[in-house]
């Protein structure tokens, strides 16, 4: 979910309010996407390298978060979705570890889709944190590596999208993007609409995947 700052900038705006209108397009997004049959939405909210951020523009992502999870909860658990964090995300403060629990806690029955949200997140440390977890307990195979991801119980990933121009993963779900198809958009975050996802979703239904066979 990339762009939030540039928004910002381009408005004259502070970061702050960026991360606000950021926080704003994932609302709208998890509304919209209830009758499109998705399985599961990741959303790459804070990664293992945004600690080198400054301190206030951190503080401004947890209290967003914070806020989020206080006022949206009830809505997102009454429309059966089940909320999972993929990361680290103990490594926050304590009043943010329990809200995320709790989040996981109420919604662990739903069914109807999965929102992953990684927190703490960098792909090559969960790579590293699985195969180290696989030898342990035998053999390293590809198969003993993903079962050790956090991505475990959740279905393959298909499609991953990009915003703000950027052409890059940036340390987002790299093993998990072996053969998932990539869409990138110059929307910024905070622009980014339903719409934009149903247009990625219809460019992604137009795609013959081979999975490295012919």
């Amino acid at each position: 979910m990339d762009g939030n700052g540039r928004w910002a900038k381009q408005r004259f705006l502070p970061r702050a309010m960026g991360h606000q209108r950021g926080g704003e397009a994932v609302r709208r997004l998890i509304r919209g996407v209830k009758d499109m049959g998705l399985e599961a939405l990741t959303l790459y909210a804070f990664s293992s390298e945004n600690w080198r951020r400054s301190a206030e523009e951190i503080s401004d992502l947890m209290s967003l978060m914070k806020r989020f999870i206080l006022n949206d909860l009830d809505e997102i658990a009454a429309h059966g979705v089940r909320i999972r964090i993929i990361g680290d995300y103990k490594a926050f403060a304590p009043d943010v570890v329990a809200l995320l629990d709790n989040a996981i806690e109420k919604t662990a029955n739903n069914r109807v889709m999965t929102l992953a949200v990684a927190l703490n997140y960098g792909s090559q440390q969960e790579i590293a944190r699985a195969a180290t977890a696989a030898a342990a307990k035998g053999e390293i195979t590809p198969e003993s590596i993903e079962a050790e991801l956090y991505t475990s119980d959740l279905p393959p990933l298909d499609l991953l999208i990009r915003t703000s121009g950027e052409v890059r993963l940036s340390n987002f779900l790299l093993w998990q993007a072996a053969y998932a198809e990539m869409w990138f958009t110059d929307v910024l975050w905070p622009d980014f609409t339903p719409e934009h996802l149903k247009e990625a979703m219809a460019a992604f239904g137009q795609r013959e995947r081979r999975f490295g066979g012919r």
